[in-house]
């Protein structure tokens, strides 16, 4: 079972001095780039995202209680826990009008993989496994991991368990998850 833990990753200050990212996973590419990211990033200041044309982004706020996102001139507003899907290579700005936020993001080559976010309940009586292709974040409350063999692993907040088809981790707790799915070859529609 692996499990990536919120604390061991490395916060990268943006170039344009707007926030951090905490990269959680990625899948390299053979241009030397990568294929597929996942990350959490904190937004402290309003301002401009960095392009990433050829890539498609799933966006979703996870801390704080709103986003005002604007892509190619058409503003979103971005609610906590409400996943957004966009163009990575559009002209895409921040505005913060209830203050910072932290956010999940999702960003997939287009055309070879397709990303999806889901944010589902836990509970303390159903497990929710997490299957090859997925990884889920615990974005709040309190919960375990397990599989058939091994005791249960408590899970910190933002702490990524890492999907498997052999032996899939089992969460249980209470709170909220999200669960990232990375689908190879998906529809670009």
């Amino acid at each position: 079972m692996q499990i990536i833990r919120f604390a061991d990753l490395k916060a990268e200050p943006w170039r344009n001095g707007g926030g951090v990212t905490r990269e959680i996973a990625r899948q390299a590419s053979p241009d030397g780039g990568w294929d597929w990211r996942l990350s959490i990033a904190d937004v402290a200041k309003a301002g401009d995202f960095s392009p990433f044309p050829g890539m498609e982004r799933v966006l979703t706020v996870i801390e704080g209680e709103l986003l005002l996102l604007t892509v190619d001139g058409a503003e979103q507003p971005l609610e906590k826990y409400r996943p957004f899907r966009f163009d990575g290579g559009a002209a895409t700005g921040a505005k913060l009008p209830t203050g910072d936020i932290r956010d999940l993001n999702v960003i997939t080559r287009t055309g070879a993989f397709k990303g999806f976010t889901s944010i589902i309940e836990l509970s303390k009586k159903r497990a929710h496994p997490v299957f090859e292709g997925q990884l889920g974040v615990l974005l709040q409350g309190q919960a375990k991991v397990s599989e058939s063999a091994g005791e249960p692993l408590e899970l910190g907040r933002y702490d990524t368990v890492v999907g498997s088809d052999s032996d899939s981790p089992e969460i249980l707790g209470r709170g909220f998850l999200a669960v990232v799915s990375i689908d190879p070859n998906g529809p670009t529609a």
